[in-house]
């Protein structure tokens, strides 16, 4: 058998998948979608982030493919249908790094709130202005989630836990579901959670449903102290109207660790706002989670090629 990863994987993973099959690993391999196809060919399972676009024309090379392994939990890049009628299994490191992707969060709203690194370069300049890193506390703020699943109910309990509000739009979990009834979220409407937040975190899949999903519209109902915090997918937040309501100052700012198209150029107007920060995808990027993730990713490949059940199967109903 053999096993085809086209980005980046800890060596721990790859040497597991070793004691069953050939591994092939070519950290760059989703660079060139030609040798992908090439290479797919006689591949029994394939192993993607998030930049390797799987689509029609892959999975019609990959005539003997039996499973893709996703190393993270987002599936947007991979054609589910077209896997699904090839009957290709899908396997995703579910929940891996929710504790990860939620600690960045009560990172950005603390470094939002108290601009410490900031304060310490100015001291080291000769400085000593008080009064301009004054600062505010998160106690008593609030705290507005679009999504409510693992990372968002995560989030909330830290949240809680620093004494802020917490209130959460998902029109897919019920208010007897956990993170409502147990965690201490409030259910309400999306109006509420743009018109309430102190801090709007996104943690919705990027779908047709939820394309745009926060533009000019939704901008208009913040506060003008509000700060969008984007963890989830680009393509969720409009950027164009994002960048226009942080320059008039509609809203307070935005700190973006997706965007639609990544890598991101050096010019790309989004870097051109001092209230606009960006980072490199890596919010659910630690090194427990890599290696959880790892470790889950090639477990579970191993189990569906040796024809076994799998407990992360991505569900085939769509």
């Amino acid at each position: 058998m053999k096993i085809l990863i086209s980005e980046y994987m800890p060596e721990s993973g790859i040497n597991r998948m070793r004691k069953i099959a050939e591994v092939e690993y070519n950290p760059d391999l989703w660079r060139n979608k030609q040798e992908l196809i090439n290479k797919i060919i006689d591949a029994d399972a394939l192993v993607v982030r998030n930049q390797t676009i799987v689509d029609q024309e892959i999975l019609d090379a990959g005539k003997k493919l039996k499973v893709i392994g996703r190393l993270g939990v987002g599936l947007d890049n991979i054609n589910l249908l077209a896997a699904k009628q090839r009957n290709v299994k899908i396997v995703s490191a579910k929940n891996a790094n929710s504790v990860s992707v939620a600690e960045y969060v009560m990172a950005v709203i603390l470094t939002a709130s108290r601009p410490i690194i900031q304060a310490g370069e100015d001291v080291k300049k000769g400085n000593w202005n008080r009064k301009l890193f004054t600062g505010n506390e998160i106690y008593g703020k609030t705290l507005g989630l679009i999504g409510t699943g693992e990372i968002g109910h995560r989030l909330a309990k830290r949240a809680i836990a620093f004494g802020m509000k917490v209130i959460g739009y998902d029109p897919y979990i019920r208010e007897f579901d956990y993170p409502f009834s147990e965690t201490g979220i409030t259910k309400v409407e999306l109006a509420e959670v743009l018109k309430e937040s102190d801090f709007v975190s996104i943690h919705v899949p990027l779908t047709n449903e939820t394309r745009n999903l926060l533009s000019t519209k939704e901008f208009n109902l913040m506060k003008k102290n509000a700060i969008i915090i984007n963890t989830s997918r680009g393509g969720i937040v409009d950027e164009s109207a994002l960048f226009k309501a942080v320059e008039s100052g509609q809203i307070a700012g935005a700190y973006l660790d997706v965007l639609e198209n990544e890598p991101v150029e050096k010019d790309y107007f989004l870097l051109n706002s001092s209230k606009i920060t960006v980072t490199p995808h890596i919010a659910g990027l630690t090194e427990e989670s890599q290696e959880r993730i790892t470790n889950i990713i090639s477990d579970e490949i191993m189990k569906v090629l040796e024809g076994k059940e799998s407990l992360f199967l991505v569900s085939s109903d769509f």
